[in-house]
């Protein structure tokens, strides 16, 4: 037995020169598994076998089986068909033909009703009144609870920016020890919070650096700009930007003037700000868990 091979039974000797050949075939001929069975006269699953780690050729990789479909239902949309008529014409279910042109609306007739929706719209104005009875609902109680959150000090400052970061930040692990602060969020708003935290504990907004993290069809420069003005940041801390790679087959939903990608603050020598963190965040959970032992018994 060679001894290379010992104890790895499933994996080709190092040294089969037919190994080496199928491997070749497939990298410097691009040959597919079919022809290099014909051309070796190797079984189905040996050759798979041999060119494992191997990628195939391109011209082996078959396209999306619904991509031509997508293109069709797209087309049908734009010519006014409603979900239904596209589920049916292309074979597919509704909630498929819905995903795919739920982003096209169907244009306005004259009369200012969307064709082939029209019982939408009747059930829109029957449902219009208790919609705008819910939505004033909500609006008094978001002001009877923003009249009880009154100005912040620096205690409840320093609990909501541990909460928030143990909540939202990277956190060290008992089989990773990463005292570091870095903090990643899409919303400007706890963005803003978590940068004041950061103030109250000595961390001025020019001391982190930030990036960041985008699809990379979306307008990049301009998200950075728009991170800058919106917080208040220095734009020479940014560093070069993350790019997610764009795949057109997917319906993405974060587009449009208002994506910005998220924000990433790094806290350059923070191991002694994270430990405070995780000294406020203990002493809470012993808070909470004392209460509870009191309502609940041992």
């Amino acid at each position: 037995m060679n001894p290379l091979s010992y104890g790895r039974p499933n994996l080709p000797c190092v040294t089969d020169p037919t190994a080496d050949e199928v491997r070749r075939l497939r990298a410097e001929e691009g040959l597919s598994v079919r022809e290099i069975r014909a051309r070796t006269g190797l079984g189905r699953n040996r050759v798979y076998e041999l060119l494992r780690g191997v990628p195939p050729p391109r011209w082996t990789r078959r396209p999306n089986a619904k991509d031509e479909l997508r293109t069709q239902a797209l087309a049908l949309r734009g010519q006014g068909c409603a979900v239904p008529e596209i589920a049916a014409r292309l074979g597919v279910s509704r909630s498929t033909a819905y995903q795919w042109v739920k982003h096209l609306p169907l244009d306005r007739d004259e009369s200012g009703v969307i064709p082939r929706t029209r019982s939408t719209a009747a059930s829109d104005a029957r449902w219009a009144a208790h919609r705008e009875a819910r939505d004033a609902a909500q609006r008094q109680v978001h002001r009877e609870m923003a009249a009880r959150v009154g100005p912040l000090n620096e205690r409840d400052l320093l609990l909501l920016g541990a909460a928030l970061y143990w909540c939202e930040g990277s956190k060290s692990k008992p089989w990773r020890r990463h005292d570091h602060v870095q903090f990643v969020n899409s919303d400007p708003g706890l963005l803003a919070l978590f940068l004041r935290f950061l103030e109250s504990c000595g961390v001025s907004r020019s001391l982190p650096s930030y990036r960041v993290t985008i699809h990379e069809s979306a307008d990049v420069d301009g998200a950075v700009r728009w991170w800058v003005d919106t917080l208040g940041v220095p734009p020479q801390r940014f560093r070069r930007p993350t790019l997610k790679r764009h795949n057109p087959t997917t319906l993405r939903r974060n587009t449009g003037d208002g994506y910005h990608g998220c924000l990433v603050i790094d806290v350059p020598r923070s191991r002694e700000l994270y430990w405070r963190i995780e000294g406020m965040i203990a002493e809470l959970f012993r808070i909470v868990d004392s209460a509870g032992s009191q309502i609940y018994g041992p």
